[in-house]
């Protein structure tokens, strides 16, 4: 394993290592975001719906400006942080596992003029490598959900929070009323034994010091959306040919499938968390 990762995250940074898999979020996705988007319908191109959930979750931060930093969860590509960058004027550190998305991060930094205000760093969020109190606000979509250790990285995202900072995320989770065992085929195919929940994450940031600002419920963007790769996947599959495996692409649909399954029974959550660390006095 590397730089001593658990087994959990190990395997995430693998399969987003994969050629497979950097060609497909890179090809499908348009190579700038890899998260679930908001739709107005079922056409929208996928880049622009999830451009779309980058600026929402802008919309309610209240930290950003020139002189704020902000921390990436699992910055993928790097999309946000260049809209964060280019949009407010901050500095934002890119913190991801995949060194071969960090790559193509960096790239697209150099090429928009952006490298002085991103950071792009190799690593996992269970051990973020900032010093307590660093950054005004805490992002992430729908990454955390790869961790073994979830009250750990809500736990980091607090330490490494100023007071009065902002930790806002998304994560596809399961319905705090899931019934037990029916999200089989959605956690192997991820490779995971549980997803997170609203519960769990309040629960969680509360453990932490963290106190809720809002949940904003948009379960139904996860069933659109991946009902909405699904279709583009295979719309583009001789396209794909020699970039992205039959066997991945096969794969795919499948998990796909069942993720849009699942939500579609109310067994899946997805959202915008939004917490605050106090101020103290």
């Amino acid at each position: 394993m590397s730089a001593g990762y658990s087994e959990i995250v190990e395997t995430a940074r693998r399969y987003y290592n994969s050629d497979d898999a950097d060609n497909f979020y890179f090809l499908i996705w348009g190579g700038e975001d890899i998260h679930i988007g908001l739709y107005d319908s079922d056409e929208q191109p996928i880049a622009a719906a999830s451009r779309r959930t980058v600026e929402r979750m802008a919309s309610v931060a209240q930290t950003l400006g020139p002189d704020s930093r902000v921390l990436d969860l699992g910055a993928g590509y790097g999309g946000a942080a260049r809209f964060l960058a280019g949009r407010f004027g901050c500095r934002v550190m890119a913190l991801n596992l995949s060194e071969k998305e960090n790559e193509r991060n960096r790239d697209v930094n150099r090429e928009q003029g952006l490298a002085e205000r991103i950071e792009v760093v190799d690593g996992s969020f269970e051990s973020v490598p900032a010093a307590d109190a660093s950054f005004d606000l805490v992002w992430s979509q729908d990454a955390i959900l790869h961790s073994g250790e979830r009250d750990r990285v809500v736990a980091e995202a607090a330490r490494v929070l100023r007071p009065g900072g902002e930790f806002i995320f998304t994560d596809p989770m399961q319905a705090d009323d899931c019934p037990p065992g029916v999200l089989g085929p959605v956690l192997e195919r991820i490779h995971l034994d549980s997803l997170g929940s609203v519960a769990f994450y309040r629960e969680a940031a509360a453990r932490h010091g963290l106190k809720e600002v809002a949940v904003h419920g948009l379960t139904e963007n996860l069933v659109r959306h991946y009902g909405r790769v699904r279709t583009e996947l295979e719309r583009t599959r001789p396209d794909l040919h020699g970039r992205v495996s039959d066997d991945y692409i096969d794969r795919m649909i499948a998990g796909l499938g069942h993720w849009v399954d699942a939500g579609r029974r109310g067994y899946l959550n997805w959202g915008i968390l939004h917490f605050r660390k106090p101020v103290s006095h």
